[in-house]
């Protein structure tokens, strides 16, 4: 079984420098979840309150269109965040789902707490900055590649990023997210 309390240790004390009381106590506003593949975390038209961390497995955050056309946000591995942060920070509700790709492993904190260890430990505060602004960079990046290159650069570009990720996503999940056919991939992938 994963060592929940030395993973989110070991990823906050790469970026804050924390006591081992006060990581002790930031932990101990998380909350252990496990979860199936296929399992829903968040549904759109949920309120959401938390945010998560993944232990193990792989979670993805995807859209459905009307057409029921997905379009995968994020894919979250371990030791990565996901949540539909949009309904996290405006408290307004969902427009997007997070569901399990393969059973998985989370920590969950709520909003409340991680404002709350925020407001105590200016090094938590910190941290939350700091992985929020390189979720934000991501992000932009992403969609400056969808603007500017072609699927094959797309494609290239995320095996070049995250190696581990054709192993651990059905390729239909991996065109989902960038934006083409599952026949475009099996072409891109020769």
């Amino acid at each position: 079984m994963i060592d929940a309390k030395h993973l989110l240790k070991g990823h906050i004390s790469k970026f804050a420098s924390l006591t081992d009381e006060q990581l002790d106590y930031v932990f101990s506003h998380f909350n252990r979840i496990d979860l199936k593949k296929g399992q829903m975390l968040i549904t759109e038209g949920d309120f959401v309150n938390h945010e998560y961390f993944v232990l193990d497995g792989c979670l993805k955050a995807f859209y459905l269109n009307d057409s029921m056309k997905m379009f995968i946000l994020q894919f979250a591995m371990p030791s990565w965040w996901v949540t539909d942060f949009d309904a996290l920070y405006t408290k307004d509700r969902a427009t997007i789902n997070v569901d399990c790709v393969s059973n998985a492993s989370i920590l969950s904190i709520s909003n409340e707490d991680r404002e709350k260890i925020c407001k105590e430990i200016h090094e938590v505060e910190h941290f939350f900055r700091w992985r929020t602004n390189k979720g934000y960079v991501a992000a932009q990046k992403r969609l400056l590649s969808f603007m500017n290159n072609d699927a094959k650069f797309r494609y290239e570009e995320v095996l070049a990023l995250y190696p581990q990720l054709y192993n651990l996503v059905p390729k239909h999940l991996i065109a989902a997210y960038l934006g083409v056919t599952r026949e475009t991939l099996s072409r891109l992938h020769q």
